[in-house]
């Protein structure tokens, strides 16, 4: 670390802010197949999330790992926030006027 004489601002390197991590653990999501009842935890990866205009527009989507079913279920704002904020890839639909 460096300080400026001038005003007193601690300078910091990318490598000195992150010399102590030691890697970061990857998002799961705990989810539920409504087909064959299963529950399971499933990767950022295995997930699609699609925001659409209105709430009945808004949903994730994955394919159950148990029994292959494709499930799609409504996405409200907090689950929208968590899984984008989690990785999730996202589909922005827009509506056609």
């Amino acid at each position: 670390m460096s300080e400026s004489a001038a005003s007193g601002v601690r300078r910091v390197s990318v490598a000195a802010a992150f010399a102590g991590m030691r890697g970061v653990s990857p998002v799961r999501f705990r989810a539920g197949c409504p087909e064959c009842r299963g529950r399971f935890e499933l990767a950022a990866g295995a997930l699609l999330l699609a925001i659409g205009g209105s709430s009945r527009t808004t949903f994730y989507s994955f394919t159950c790992p148990e029994c292959g079913s494709a499930v799609r279920k409504p996405a409200g704002e907090r689950i929208v926030e968590l899984l984008s904020g989690g990785g999730v890839r996202t589909l922005r639909l827009h509506s056609t006027l």
